[in-house]
């Protein structure tokens, strides 16, 4: 007997993103939640193994540790990246006055559907780096961003 689908005008597409993810306030501990909770809430494909990097922009901070992960989700885009900023707020995330400032969890799409969205990806290692393991590791590649 078939499985049950859904009809065509309610079916969703599926989008892969690629997210950056950034902590230097009690990393460990954020990083471990960020990691439940978008695993309980997405479809985690990979992730990268978590690197420890000094600050960039403002310096008297601790350093960050960063990673990143591959999801999918029936999101679209913009529906994604509210998410995110709201899971940021779930871990407590303060939005202060110094925008390179010490954060509980900083979460960015830096590739959606294998398109390059961030220019961060080409600007800092601490992107780079991790989303090129997770990349390797699930086999895929990424379109470079329209650059104007």
């Amino acid at each position: 007997m078939p499985s049950p689908s859904l009809p065509t005008e309610q079916a969703t597409p599926l989008h892969e993103c690629l997210i950056s993810l950034g902590s230097n306030i009690d990393p460990d501990h954020y990083f471990a939640q960020a990691l439940d909770i978008i695993g309980r809430e997405c479809n985690l494909l990979a992730r990268s193994k978590a690197i420890l990097t000094t600050p960039v922009g403002f310096q008297q901070q601790p350093d960050f540790l960063n990673a990143a992960l591959f999801v999918s989700t029936h999101l679209e885009y913009e529906a994604f990246r509210a998410y995110l900023k709201e899971v940021e707020d779930r871990l407590g995330r303060v939005r202060g006055t110094i925008k390179s400032g010490p954060r509980t969890m900083d979460l960015d799409i830096v590739a959606w559907d294998g398109k390059v969205v961030d220019e961060g990806y080409y600007q800092h290692d601490y992107v780079k780096t991790p989303v090129d393991e997770v990349l390797a590791s699930s086999g895929r590649t990424l379109e470079p961003a329209k650059r104007s």
